[in-house]
């Protein structure tokens, strides 16, 4: 049941956000009046039952705002990793990311994961590597020990890297599902200066991220409707993204066949000034030849005239 309301949410992320889907998906709900943090007051709209309720108003524009980031982003030909290894967020993040193609880790956040990339590339490398020798066959030639071994390395490698397997640079930007359980993925990316995008509920910090948007981490619904929203913006970066390069595509064509045409019409100039008619030319000078005076011609018929 879960997973066909995640569905059904993701499935329909052009429809217009209304205040009904977000209260439906519960987004409204925060953590405990106790456990609170206060940089987030300024989005808490009152409490009820010893629960703070979040201000949908601003959860909705915080939302548009960060879907407007993302497509930028993406449009600028960047890639997004969407993170979020608890257990609610788990399938809504890799369902939306393979939805838009982009990057995602759900299991475990690794230490270095971009502070220390080369290091990271280096375990994929060898990922790729023992999956391309058992795609061959070379498991095979193994003892069924060793096999088994390499197996259970090639599942570990893949449970890690699994999602980022083709990331083979930095990601544009973050998406991330509880900035309090995702904490160094937070910290890795401010300190590599990569902007982050994050649901940031009543307990943490909305400072810490460049793009907060305040809702409720622990529902599933509400997490799937979220990242199915920022999943859309992917899209439509890519949209974007595809008509820029057709446009650049375009103008280059219009460009080189401008330059074409003018070094096609300088050469016909050319050849229009070079051009000349042999039988044209030997008739104008067999013209200029017989009706210019003979000076010795002239001077016996002066002299005749004269006797």
């Amino acid at each position: 049941m879960v997973v066909s309301d995640e569905r059904e949410v993701a499935s329909q992320p052009q429809e217009a956000l209304t205040m009904k889907s977000l209260l439906e998906a519960g987004v409204h709900f925060g953590h405990q009046t106790q456990r609170w943090h206060p940089r987030m007051k300024q989005y808490i709209f009152s409490q009820r039952n010893g629960i703070h309720i979040i201000d949908l108003q601003q959860s909705m524009s915080l939302l548009k705002r960060a879907q407007q980031f993302v497509s930028d982003v993406v449009a600028g030909g960047q890639s997004v990793l969407f993170v979020g290894t608890k257990r609610q967020a788990q399938d809504s993040v890799e369902q939306a990311a393979r939805n838009c193609g982009m990057f995602f880790v759900k299991h475990r956040w690794l230490g270095g994961t971009l502070t220390n990339f080369p290091s990271i590339q280096g375990r994929i490398d060898y990922l790729v590597r023992l999956e391309e020798r058992r795609a061959k066959g070379g498991f095979a030639l193994l003892t069924k020990k060793e096999a088994l071994k390499l197996e259970d390395e090639v599942q570990r490698l893949n449970r890690n890297f699994g999602g980022v397997k083709e990331m083979t640079t930095l990601p544009g930007a973050l998406f991330v599902v509880d900035i309090g359980r995702e904490k160094i993925a937070v910290a890795e990316g401010r300190r590599m200066g990569i902007p982050i995008v994050a649901l940031v509920d009543t307990d943490g910090d909305p400072d810490l991220v460049d793009y907060p948007i305040a809702a409720n981490d622990d529902a599933i619904r509400s997490i799937s409707l979220v990242t199915a929203r920022i999943a859309y913006a992917v899209t439509e970066g890519l949209r974007r993204r595809a008509e820029l390069a057709s446009a650049a595509q375009e103008l280059e064509m219009a460009e080189e066949a401008l330059e074409t045409g003018e070094a096609v019409e300088e050469e016909e100039e050319g050849e229009t000034l070079v051009e000349v008619d042999p039988e044209a030319l030997a008739r104008a000078m067999a013209g200029d030849s017989g009706s210019s005076p003979n000076p010795g011609n002239a001077s016996q018929a002066s002299s005749e005239g004269t006797a």
